[in-house]
């Protein structure tokens, strides 16, 4: 909220940002129902690697699968700059000036230590992080309400009009990256105790409040600031433009309690990412697509150690050499990487829409809706939300380097290297093959992912 909603007041639509935010959310919640109807019926650690190998076969989910291992990963390390870049401004204001390496070291210390441990200690961080943000942000939207009254919800915001103005791409762009990682409840599917139950209604849930509360806050920094001088303010304060609010309304004291918050939401978004990479590194192991060893369960712990282990020297090695060039934080590292990452994931979610539409096309249980409307709806939105990243990239990575801006293209090569070795496995090593997605059942009462090449009855069986 702080620091992308300004951005989209100023190079988007200005006044129509929360429009946009509703719009994305009903996308992906037509997406969701399609996800959710899939994961009543998978379980599995392996998120959109098994969801893909249920609908279009083990070659599209192995692509899928190392697909996902590079966005969660290049997402992870974006989430460290931006917490390296934040916590040094915040921390040097108050005369605390050390060097961003250093703070991206602390973050990295943390989340190696916090992704190591099992998966309910870091939800617990998670959500006291969380209700602390959320509480702080509610305190604005409440003191903007009771100053302006209905003033502070502007009907210019929902004018057709300034909805399609310019900047309509951009500010849908910025809509869609601040539901990034929603999807992610799927991953933790054998790790939750009823997941059948959970992992929609975590899906379900997610959206629905993502969407109302950026909408709804977003609209209030609207009332707040005024409609018509939007893009300038935000234009000129950028990431100041809530501490701004904040001062004038609740005082300088919540600011800086919301400098502080900005910092740990940031990390939260590290250990968040974190976890998702981890998930993915594990369940491609255990399948034998990535090294074996990747696979293991801490004894103790019961998490993917070896994994949250691999993900941290990861991002220790690539924010090491951003370090050692000299790059900026924010907009070399932070930018570049939440970008690419951002795009991986739309891309996978669109895939992961057409995976339901083909895993329910001939089962007995399909639905109309469920599994039909609105999974097509949400795959045509995630396309053109995707050709929307690919024609903004460069706005995401604040450079005109040809190099970076040719960073997308890093999925095309992944996605087909991971479904050669697909089929390279289906010709030289068959039974390794048809054990890709089953080898969970095998190892542990983990669930087993029906596979799209049997016959629809065995598939049912098998769900």
């Amino acid at each position: 909220m702080v620091g992308t909603v300004p951005l989209a007041f100023a190079i988007g639509n200005g006044a129509a940002v929360p429009a946009m935010f509703v719009f994305a959310g009903l996308t992906l919640l037509c997406f969701s129902v399609g996800y959710a109807a899939m994961s009543r019926r998978i379980v599995t650690s392996g998120g959109f690697y098994g969801y893909l190998s249920a609908g279009l076969g083990r070659p599209a989910a192995v692509g899928g699968g190392w697909a996902a291992v590079l966005a969660y990963n290049t997402a992870t390390v974006g989430m460290t700059g931006a917490f390296a870049y934040f916590a040094q401004l915040v921390a040097a204001s108050y005369g605390l000036d050390w060097p961003w390496p250093v703070w991206a070291a602390i973050g990295l210390a943390l989340m190696g230590v916090l992704g190591y441990r099992k998966i309910d200690f870091s939800a617990r961080v998670l959500a006291v992080l969380m209700i602390a943000e959320v509480a702080i942000l509610v305190l604005l939207d409440i003191a903007v309400l009771l100053r302006h009254g209905g003033g502070a919800l502007p009907a210019a915001s929902f004018d057709p009009a300034t909805i399609v103005g310019a900047g309509l791409g951009v500010s849908l762009m910025f809509a869609l990256i601040s539901f990034i990682g929603f999807e992610s409840a799927a991953l933790y599917g054998e790790e939750s105790r009823n997941p059948r139950r959970s992992v929609p209604l975590a899906t379900y849930w997610s959206v629905i409040l993502i969407a109302v509360f950026y909408a709804l806050t977003s609209w209030v920094a609207v009332g707040a600031v005024g409609p018509g001088q939007l893009r300038d303010v935000a234009g000129q304060q950028l990431g100041n433009l809530f501490g701004g609010l904040t001062d004038d309304y609740l005082g300088s004291a919540v600011t800086t309690g919301m400098q502080i918050l900005l910092c740990t939401s940031l990390f939260a978004g590290m250990l968040a990412m974190h976890g998702a990479s981890n998930r993915y590194l594990y369940a491609l192991g255990r399948d034998r697509v990535l090294p074996a060893g990747l696979g293991a369960v801490h004894r103790k712990h019961g998490s993917p150690h070896r994994a949250s282990l691999t993900q941290t020297i990861f991002t220790v090695a690539v924010t090491a050499i951003f370090a050692l060039a000299g790059a900026d934080p924010y907009v070399n590292l932070a930018t570049t990487m939440t970008g690419l990452g951002t795009l991986g994931i739309v891309g996978l979610q669109a895939a992961a829409s057409l995976s339901v539409i083909a895993f329910f096309r001939r089962r007995p249980d399909r639905h109309w809706w469920r599994t039909g409307v609105a999974p097509v709806l949400g795959l045509l939105g995630l396309v053109a939300s995707a050709v929307l990243v690919v024609q903004n990239f460069d706005l995401l990575t604040g450079t005109t380097s040809t190099l970076v801006n040719s960073l997308p293209w890093a999925f095309v090569v992944v996605v087909a290297a991971g479904a050669g070795f697909a089929f390279w496995l289906r010709a030289r090593r068959p039974d390794r093959y048809a054990a890709l997605s089953r080898i969970a059942a095998e190892r542990g009462g983990l669930a087993a992912v029906p596979d799209p090449e049997e016959p629809g009855d065995q598939r049912a069986e098998a769900a």
